[in-house]
């Protein structure tokens, strides 16, 4: 399986839709993406990750480096993690439960929830 992206903006959020497989082979089209938005002068990002069928550690490399590039120019991060995302459930999720960094993420069910500005993240 291949990695999709598609990118929309929805107000000032720039939105990557990403859905098929984040590993070594396609996490650097990931991370481009996120650095070409940077690049745009886009500082609040919406990686939809709720198609993302399987993730590796290279997957999880790139979300935590997104996080760090846009902490480090003062933009917001936030990912789309439904509980049942990407058929039974978003692995994205519960990779980044099982590896303790999904405390770091601002994470929303849906586009609606995190590109409104008075939702509440998920808890972790």
């Amino acid at each position: 399986m291949s990695l999709k992206v598609i990118e929309e903006e929805r107000g000032e959020w720039a939105v990557l839709r990403v859905s098929g497989e984040l590993d070594l082979v396609t996490s650097p089209s990931v991370r481009q993406r996120v650095h070409d938005a940077v690049a745009d002068g886009r500082r609040s990002l919406v990686l939809d990750l709720s198609q993302v069928l399987f993730c590796d550690s290279s997957g999880v490399g790139v979300l935590i480096a997104s996080r760090r590039l846009m902490r480090s120019c003062a933009g917001r991060l936030r990912l789309i993690l439904p509980a049942q995302g990407a058929v039974d459930g978003s692995h994205v999720n519960r990779v980044l439960a099982a590896l303790g960094v999904r405390r770091l993420f601002d994470c929303y069910p849906d586009l609606d929830a995190a590109t409104d500005d008075t939702a509440s993240p998920l808890s972790a």
